[in-house]
């Protein structure tokens, strides 16, 4: 009798502690502007939220647990912003977008993280192109403003960061479960040249590079601030390749997981195969490994944008994700092996659940999915 009792509370200990791992789990899926437009734009209410009720259910069907949702794909808000103006992504809606999401996928049990692009005023066009409703409409012949394979803030004035901070303070509003960026930080090299240069004139000499370091740090360190006062997650998801965060996008990534005070977690984009000849899956995420000091949440983002399809840039392995059809899977178990383990986030939504997308693997590594998801 004692030999059964004591079986039924080790089996009850075993059940408690996969519960509380997999409550540690990040299983997420990003539903990006490309979602937003496809879905909800131009639909009235009843049919936009209809649309977010069926995508909380799928990513809840599927055994996901995360929502990446982009509530400031641009200059914009998908929210009841006071500075921003209505995404037109989402247009024309007489609903919190935000805040429907937010409401649908926590009746689910799913955690919602707000995606925020800081810098981004249009993905293309020039300054001229900017709408006179958007905040920096005033502003959008100064030093404020810079065109780089698009329109962006420039990084390295003030009144940038202060209007991040601002949008930030907004979404914080909300019971959003986590805030995320992106590595759109800077657009391009010389975008701060009248800037740097004024730097120098008050400081030692540093590069360029060191130079964009610095700016980026100061803005993470502050969202950091302001969502730790929230008592909410703030991350960032960086170029997987972490030589390229130096060179071209500011991003200190090194610091960040070295010291307190910048990122509470971090999604760095893996979007390579194992047979990638420049960066091969194994080993990249090898590389991250090796700079996390201090243990910060490592949640690899996952390309299932790739599957059937030519990865152009992998060398020798670019036709790994057409000739396989379970590279994701093999990702997936590859991570779940390795030590402070913490999960992964998929992009994106719509290479899941959209028929359109599909290439002739995507159902076969659908179903390899489902078989480590959950």
């Amino acid at each position: 009798m004692k030999k059964i009792i004591f079986i039924i509370i080790l089996l009850c200990c075993i059940v408690i502690g996969c519960e509380k791992q997999d409550e540690k789990e990040i299983k997420g899926i990003y539903i990006s502007y490309i979602e937003l437009s496809e879905h909800l734009c131009d639909r009235g209410e009843t049919d936009s939220k209809r649309e977010i009720d069926q995508m909380v259910q799928n990513v809840k069907e599927l055994g996901a647990n995360t929502i990446i949702l982009h509530v400031r794909p641009s200059m914009d808000a998908i929210y009841s912003s006071k500075i921003f103006p209505v995404s037109k992504y989402i247009v024309p809606n007489d609903y919190d977008v935000l805040s429907y999401f937010i409401e649908q996928a926590h009746e689910s049990h799913i955690q919602l993280i707000a995606w925020v692009n800081p810098y981004r005023i249009l993905t293309q066009g020039s300054r001229e192109d900017i709408p006179s409703d958007s905040p920096v409409y005033s502003k959008r012949n100064t030093r404020l403003v810079v065109e780089e394979n698009g329109v962006f803030l420039n990084p390295a004035i003030e009144e940038s960061t202060n209007l991040i901070l601002a949008g930030i303070d907004e979404i914080l509003e909300y019971p959003v479960d986590g805030i995320l960026m992106d590595d759109y930080f800077y657009p391009g090299m010389d975008v701060d040249h009248v800037e740097y240069q004024e730097y120098l004139k008050t400081h030692d000499f540093i590069s360029l590079q060191d130079y964009h370091l610095i700016v980026i740090n100061n803005m993470v360190r502050r969202v950091h601030e302001h969502c730790e006062q929230k008592g909410v997650l703030f991350g960032v998801s960086p170029e997987g390749n972490i030589e390229n965060n130096y060179q071209k996008n500011g991003a200190d990534v090194k610091k960040w997981m070295k010291e307190d005070g910048y990122i509470d977690f971090i999604m760095p984009q893996l979007y390579y195969g194992f047979l990638n000849g420049s960066k091969p899956f194994v080993e990249t995420f090898r590389e991250w490994q090796m700079i996390n000091e201090r243990n910060v949440p490592l949640i690899p983002v996952l390309a299932f944008y790739k599957v059937g399809k030519m990865d152009a840039y992998a060398k020798d392995g670019k036709d790994e994700w057409v000739l396989q059809d379970n590279v994701i899977q093999k990702e997936i178990i590859h991570l779940k092996n390795q030590s402070h383990y913490q999960g992964f986030v998929l992009y994106r939504y719509d290479n899941i659940w959209n028929e359109e997308k599909y290439t002739s693997n995507s159902l076969q590594e659908i179903n390899h999915l489902k078989s480590v998801i959950r």
